[in-house]
């Protein structure tokens, strides 16, 4: 159930078409924190993937540190748009982000992707 050898990379990774295997992928680029609140920041991250991941078809949301300078990043995933759609539009999401916005300086921009090879 591997899947159909598609590619060959120069430094040996084989690239695989799976079967249909759907997933849907936001990454979130996150604004400068605020100076002071690093530790609140991770503290809501960690506190929102309790809430967020007993929501119907969540797999998986993953705070990222660049390894030199920069800002944080997130990875959600999720079975499907939909099923992302329905959490992000409820009460607690709407609470969560009052929650972290005074702690941005900016605004998250989230890029939306489906899986098609993995």
């Amino acid at each position: 159930m591997g899947g159909e050898i598609v590619a060959r990379s120069k430094i040996g990774f084989v690239i695989q078409q799976n079967e249909v295997n759907t997933m849907f992928v936001v990454i979130v680029k996150f604004p400068p924190i605020q100076p002071g609140k690093d530790a609140a920041f991770r503290e809501w991250f960690v506190q929102t993937n309790k809430e967020f991941g007993s929501h119907a078809g969540f797999i998986s949301r993953r705070l990222l540190k660049p390894v030199q300078g920069g800002n944080y990043a997130a990875i959600v995933e999720h079975e499907s748009h939909e099923t992302f759609m329905a959490m992000h539009n409820t009460p607690a999401h709407a609470e969560a982000s009052k929650l972290v916005a005074p702690m941005f300086d900016g605004s998250r921009s989230p890029v939306f992707y489906d899986v098609v090879v993995g």
